[in-house]
């Protein structure tokens, strides 16, 4: 038996004994060619060789190449929307719950650039392929609920003033920081790397949670 025809049996097996396995590993190569070159720019070729399997085997598992960045789109956001849900916040005091989830996502965003870039390319198509999903809205709604009920929570015991929308809010959290990643680079080069310091980066995290925090506080 030669080296590659050994290799290939490794594939098959590795593929009837743990097909989930193999979609992860797919999604997470393809999660990083994307991320790098946008839906245009990658090749399939490319991202089969990242975990040594086979074109045929990715369109089994994605039909095409719009099919597998869809599905890495769809995980991306799931991914997300799991880690928050994984937070606890229910049942903690509203700003202690409010402060937690602006943490999260500041952290979030900045540990995992992959994500941040497949939100700007994905912006770059207009949300041509989001808007093919049949699960992502369902995803993302989870986290306007998660806020709707800290805000609710914070009405009632006085501290939020009234009004108060779960999306905009949302769109606050994630704004922030969301620039702190994809702006980055641009920034740095124009005014200096102080804020992407680790000592900069706590600071600004800090100031980004008293900021939303202090927005939706009663007076």
């Amino acid at each position: 038996m030669t080296e590659s025809s050994d290799a290939e049996n490794k594939r098959v097996r590795s593929w009837k004994q743990d097909p989930e396995a193999v979609r992860a590993d797919i999604l997470r190569a393809a999660k990083t060619e994307f991320a790098k070159h946008g839906l245009a720019g990658t090749r399939v070729k490319d991202i089969a060789d990242r975990i040594q399997t086979s074109r045929r085997m990715i369109f089994y598992y994605f039909s095409d190449k719009e099919g597998l960045y869809r599905a890495v789109l769809e995980e991306a956001y799931k991914s997300v929307r799991e880690a928050e849900e994984e937070l606890n916040l229910d049942g903690l005091p509203p700003i202690k719950a409010l402060s937690k989830l602006v943490e999260f996502t500041f952290d979030h965003h900045r540990q995992n650039e992959d994500f941040i870039r497949l939100v700007m390319n994905e912006n770059m198509l207009n949300g041509q392929y989001i808007t093919q999903s049949t699960s992502l809205h369902i995803t993302n709604t989870k986290v306007i609920k998660q806020l709707s009920r800290i805000c609710e929570a914070g009405v009632k015991e006085g501290v939020f003033k009234p009004g108060l929308s779960p999306l905009e809010l949302h769109w606050q959290i994630s704004a922030l920081s969301f620039f702190n990643v994809s702006n980055r680079s641009t920034f740095s080069v124009i005014f200096g790397n102080e804020l992407f310091s680790e000592d900069g980066q706590v600071t600004m995290r800090q100031h980004i949670v008293d900021c939303i925090v202090s927005s939706v506080l009663a007076k």
